[in-house]
């Protein structure tokens, strides 16, 4: 890398890093906050788990049928994009598993919202905890958590309820089910009813809905109005019915209990956000774009604690929305941060991403998410992009180094570039139209300590600003 010759300057290939990797070069003391051990009484992870396997039996079941009889080649699972399983395929299922169809959906359905089957199309496939599900601990609680944050899904709704009530409630459950995690033990269904009609209140309260234009006077000496429009105990019920579903908490003679798994799970949450309620920056109460600027300077493991505890605290569906905005900035250390976050999502964020993969800035990230996802080895998942799209990312990659990162870190940035040698780097750059590539060239021009090398940068970064060639 200090040739004098430019024209004979070989780049050492190395695999590329991801954007992620750039903010590292300015590292944080990790927190010397103790690891936080579960409230007693609650089983060990290993008990957790067989918990979490005997209850996702069935799923697991049929998404192990869906994995040796569904596939490409074969006939399709679903006739959408929205992984409905497909008549033919239910009962064809409930024959050779000695279930009913809709008992077979109705699997289906869990073991898509625990992660244990994916469906692309019409295609199904197993997702990545079903091959780790007898051997991995972990992976099973992951699967089961993923379950548990999406109790809303596992379970109809009422068909006469507003959507803008149903969603108040789903809003308002986290703190229902915190209320029933530290009472550890059962809770009158009326006492939870009145925390719920507390907490919608607030909800309301906190978006000021107050009817446009003059009021009348309320007449003297009569009651409070009702605290909303409608009764919320059609909802709860069917809260409680779908949390009970997925196995998180018991039901029964007015009264509520959490299960041993979600008492554990609601714990894991309030753990996550009292992590990042005590960061410096207060990220869990952040945007998206600031939290994780928030997060630039932590160690990858801090980080991700620090994305899981801001997620835990947003429904799923406006989290990912939310870094998908913030990945379209101008900054490209929030861009590659982003899609770090997204992959603490997982499988819920897998549609939106695939939505951003035709957009220009994002389509790198975009791609390398859905290799990793679809089971690609991370360090193998820049295979699947073109020459150009890798020479963009890296020239991406390399503003974020010249933003936030050190000199030194540029320099060996070079490293991760797929062309052999540094003047067909160069002419890649150039032709690859990144917006960022004078601002990048010059920096990388100032930080190489070879002349002549420097020298062969500063002029392709002239060119670039000139048009010239």
């Amino acid at each position: 890398m200090t040739s004098r010759n430019p024209r004979d300057s070989r780049l050492r290939l190395v695999r590329p890093r991801p954007l992620a990797a750039a903010p590292r070069a300015v590292t944080q003391r990790s927190s010397r906050r103790p690891a936080p051990r579960p409230p007693e009484g609650t089983p060990p992870p290993a008990e957790l788990a067989r918990m979490a396997r005997t209850g996702l039996a069935d799923a697991a079941r049929v998404a192990r049928w869906a994995d040796s009889m569904l596939g490409p080649g074969r006939d399709g699972a679903t006739p959408d994009d929205k992984g409905t399983l497909s008549e033919a395929t239910a009962e064809r299922a409930a024959g050779e598993l000695g279930l009913t169809p809709a008992q077979v959906r109705a699997h289906w359905d869990t073991a898509r919202l625990a992660g244990l089957i994916e469906v692309h199309g019409d295609i199904a496939r197993p997702g990545w905890r079903l091959r780790a599900w007898n051997r991995d601990d972990s992976a099973v609680l992951r699967g089961w958590v993923a379950l548990f944050d999406a109790w809303s899904l596992a379970h109809p709704e009422p068909a006469d309820r507003e959507a803008s009530a149903v969603a108040e409630v789903v809003s308002a459950m986290p703190q229902v089910l915190s209320f029933l995690q530290l009472s550890a033990g059962p809770v009158p269904v009326e006492q939870l009813l009145d925390l719920l009609e507390q907490r919608v209140t607030e909800l309301r309260t906190e978006r000021c809905e107050i009817p446009y234009g003059p009021q009348p006077e309320p007449a003297p000496e009569t009651a409070a109005p009702p605290v909303t429009d409608a009764p919320l105990a059609p909802l709860l019920d069917w809260a409680l019915h779908a949390l009970a579903a997925v196995g998180a908490l018991t039901c029964a003679d007015g009264q509520a209990t959490l299960t041993p798994l979600g008492s554990w799970a609601v714990w894991v949450k309030l753990e996550q956000i009292c992590v990042a309620a005590q960061s410096p920056a207060g990220n869990i109460e952040q945007p998206a774009a600031d939290m994780l600027r928030g997060c630039a300077q932590l160690r990858p493991n801090a980080a991700r604690a620090e994305y899981r505890a801001w997620l835990a605290a947003r429904p799923v569906g406006s989290a990912v929305t939310e870094l998908l905005a913030a990945a379209r900035g101008e900054d490209a250390l929030t861009r590659g941060l982003a899609f770090e976050a997204l992959r603490v999502v997982g499988a819920p964020a897998e549609p939106d991403v695939r939505s951003v993969a035709e957009e220009s800035w994002l389509r790198p990230y975009a791609l390398l998410w859905l290799a990793e996802h679809d089971g690609h080895d991370p360090e193998d998942a820049h295979e699947v992009l073109t020459r150009e799209e890798s020479t963009w990312l890296w020239v991406d990659t390399a503003a974020a180094v010249a933003d936030h990162g050190e000199a030194p870190l540029l320099v060996r940035h070079l490293e991760s570039a797929v062309q052999p040698t540094v003047p067909a780097l160069l002419d890649e750059v150039r032709a690859v139209g990144h917006p960022r590539t004078v601002q990048v060239l010059v920096a990388l021009a100032a930080a190489h300590p070879d002349p002549a090398l420097a020298k062969a940068v500063r002029r392709a970064a002239f060119q670039v600003h000139t048009g010239g060639s």
